[in-house]
């Protein structure tokens, strides 16, 4: 019998009961967007039991391995199959940031970009000046600091290409 095909005759190892509850789990957030069914072992019972005789063996080993997939759990008490308490934890944490940094997404396409082409130990230096100068605080949006100059990102590029020249050009 392949590994694949489902033997009617015993019940499922705990790591076959594993693999039926992801497939489960994310069959239901592929068809629903989320998980709105699943909060217990026992919520996979009737899945289970139509495949297999219902008995106490069953029923244990489904909990085992819900319990061996360590799944967290949404505010609402669903379980999360794509990730684990760590990262549940780390997306809060970032939710959390974002928020109190007031954070939104920014199509970049309506940035223009520049490249300050310079190199030598004063480099970094400059990238300094530029990030803490007023002059060109309402001119850069953004800057990247490379390995042969400056990425500079900017919503007006001709009138920074004049600042910029205006200065090499002193």
């Amino acid at each position: 019998m392949s590994e694949n095909t489902i033997n009617l005759r015993k019940n499922p190892s705990r790591k076959e009961c594993e693999k039926i509850i992801k497939k489960i789990l994310i069959t239901e957030v592929l068809e629903r967007g989320t998980n709105q069914h699943f909060k217990t072992a026992s919520d996979f019972m009737n899945y289970f039991q139509s495949l297999y005789p219902a008995s106490d063996s069953l029923t244990k080993q489904v909990q085992r391995a819900v319990k061996a997939l360590q799944m967290p759990k949404d505010e609402r008490g669903y379980f999360i199959i794509n990730k684990t308490e760590a990262q549940l934890n780390q997306d809060k944490e970032i939710a959390f940031i974002m928020k109190k940094t007031n954070a939104s997404l920014e199509p970049f396409s309506e940035y223009e970009t520049m490249f300050l082409k310079c190199d030598g130990a004063y480099k970094d230096y400059l990238y300094q000046l530029l990030t803490e100068s007023e002059t060109f605080a309402d001119k850069i949006i953004t800057m990247i600091n490379s390995s042969n100059g400056i990425i500079l990102f900017t919503n007006n590029k001709h009138q920074l290409e004049i600042m910029v020249n205006s200065l090499i050009n002193r």
